[in-house]
């Protein structure tokens, strides 16, 4: 009788037991779970941030190159006015 007793005491703490180990299972299944959607939300916001960055700095160049060109370009026809002028005078000074 007494074995009968402690055998149906084993077998409930046994059966506690499992089920405490599928609770358990079942919330660390769930943290992995939280973690890897907080992991992926991250990766998702670094890689839009890096894009973003990316943009800005392609303007910053696109906007920089313009000016340079600009800046040329304005150069260019400032060195051919000056040339002109001078061979119209030099040319002016042959005649007279």
């Amino acid at each position: 009788m007494k074995k009968s007793i402690a055998l149906s005491l084993a077998l409930a703490a046994s059966i506690g037991l499992a089920a405490c180990s599928e609770k358990t299972q079942q919330e660390a299944g769930q943290a992995a779970d939280s973690a890897g959607n907080d992991i992926e939300a991250t990766v998702g916001e670094a890689s839009a941030d890096v894009e973003a960055g990316a943009d800005a700095a392609g303007n910053s160049i696109d906007s920089a190159l313009d000016s340079t060109g600009a800046a040329i370009e304005g150069a260019a026809d400032g060195a051919a006015n000056t040339v002109g002028s001078a061979m119209e005078n030099a040319g002016e000074d042959l005649q007279n």
